[in-house]
């Protein structure tokens, strides 16, 4: 059975609440263990954010932080890797000396037995023979996800403390491949011991999606086919794949983006009301949108690939396929369009175009819903449709584009917006460091279709 995946900042607020709200184990040693320590994901986005929880007072005193990868690294390095993206101030120095104190890494092969018993040694070291509870975050390609995943089940669950592990998307290629990790990851662990997650649903847009759509009733009336011409879901990057064309090449942009982030927002904005906002309720009724969601016909599709601009500089001159690491000839999709419908009775007709890719005109990501025409045009067809924007990236912002009449002596309508930009409305709070990870779970329990979280 597939799943929908939870945000990487609901996954850490509730093992953060797990840990440092259970007054029985506030005391127990807690690893967290960074499986890929030497990536991407880990120097932008784990090891920051964990800095910021140290930081902030909101991980129990007794933890503790081992990066595991197959590079020949030291904890220089990794800091000095991470460093760009913790947001380190001069007041916080000693804080974050102590925060690398607590980490450790250790150079290992993801196949082999031996570097994973070399790692619960290091494990036990760190709990003194007491017992510790242990975090495994993947943060590796989905390739070794199965030695992996088996290799900690056979060397290194904790004997007396609980063990978690945490699976990135993408969850499989195919259908068939998520199954069998699926299958697999059930194998080895009890489902509460499994996170799978979708670090897009920690987006503080795609939260406030449910709180725009079921907590203002000016909404209700017009969220149907009756007033809804269109609603286009778009995810813009201006980059290239930039030396991670191997990694990219093997999923390309629709199972990169489209049918995990962008397929989560479509669900938020077609769902029906859930009966609360508890996750089981959440799940339910996304998924009952997807199963409402006919295959995609070939003529509802446009697949490109970006290639290089002769009159750009560094990066913007070369193309999908100058890129080294892309194989020769490659046909991989880097940008995609495709329109799906929702056939209910609230959506029927309606298209819900979904557009993605890489090495674009601007970064952008938005949910934008278009308004039907005015019936009875007296303004001599001077008026643009209405559109309700979410815009998730950058600048969060909610707007509406309505028609306003022009100061003046004539009834001349001119666009205009109604214009709720968050920078501006919450100087004082936005944004706490943890944005980009804290949210609304939704998740498939194998065997029962029961969700297996809470809201944090």
């Amino acid at each position: 059975m597939s799943s929908l995946a939870r945000s990487r900042s609901q996954v850490f607020g509730e093992i953060r609440k797990e840990l440092y709200d259970d007054h029985e184990f506030r005391q127990v040693t807690h690893v967290f263990v960074i499986m890929g320590a030497s990536g991407d994901l880990a120097k932008k986005k784990i090891y920051p954010t964990l800095w910021w929880l140290f930081k902030d007072g909101l991980l129990p005193e007794e933890t503790y932080f081992v990066g595991f990868a197959r590079s020949h690294l030291t904890m220089d390095d990794i800091r000095a890797a991470s460093l760009p993206y913790m947001k380190v101030k001069d007041v916080d120095n000693e804080r974050l000396s102590a925060f690398f104190q607590r980490n450790s890494y250790l150079a290992g092969h993801y196949t082999e037995g031996e570097s994973f018993s070399q790692l619960q040694s290091h494990l036990n070291s760190l709990c003194h023979g007491t017992g510790a509870n242990y975090i495994f975050y993947l943060a590796l390609p989905p390739t070794v996800y199965h030695n992996v995943t088996s290799n900690i089940r056979q060397h290194c669950m904790s004997n007396k403390g609980w063990s978690r592990v945490i699976v990135e998307k993408p969850f499989g290629w195919d259908l068939q491949s998520s199954e069998e990790l699926s299958a697999h990851l059930s194998s080895l662990f009890t489902e509460d011991q499994i996170y799978r997650i979708d670090h897009y649903l920690g987006k503080e847009m795609v939260q406030n999606l449910m709180v725009l759509r079921f907590g203002n009733r000016i909404f209700g009336p017009i969220w149907n086919r009756e007033s809804v011409a269109s609603v286009v879901l778009t995810f813009k990057e201006p980059f290239g794949t930039y030396g991670r064309g191997g990694y990219f090449d093997d999923f390309g942009i629709i199972r990169d983006v489209m049918q995990n982030h962008l397929l989560q927002m479509l669900t938020l904005v077609a769902m029906e009301k859930p009966a609360s906002t508890n996750s089981d309720d959440v799940r339910d009724e996304k998924v009952k949108v997807l199963k409402c969601i006919a295959p995609v016909a070939l003529h509802d599709v446009v697949l490109g690939q970006y290639v290089g601009n002769p009159e750009g500089e560094g990066e913007a001159k070369l193309g999908y396929l100058d890129d080294p690491t892309v194989p020769k000839g490659s046909h991989t999709a880097t940008f995609a369009t495709a329109v799906l419908y929702v056939h209910n009775e609230r959506w029927e007709g309606v298209p819900f175009i979904l557009r993605c890719g890489k090495a674009l005109n601007e970064r952008k990501a938005e949910v934008r819903l278009q308004f039907t025409d005015v019936p009875g045009d007296i303004f001599n067809a001077q008026c643009q449709r209405n559109e309700l924007v979410v815009r998730v990236q950058p600048d969060e912002a909610i707007y509406a584009k309505m028609m306003s009449k022009k100061p003046g002596v004539y009834f001349n309508p001119e666009e205009t917006e109604l214009d709720l930009t968050y920078r501006s409305r919450y100087k004082a709070k936005m944004f706490s460091h943890y944005s980009f990870t804290s949210v609304t779970v939704t998740v498939y329990r194998r065997g029962n279709d029961k969700c297996s979280t809470q809201i944090t």
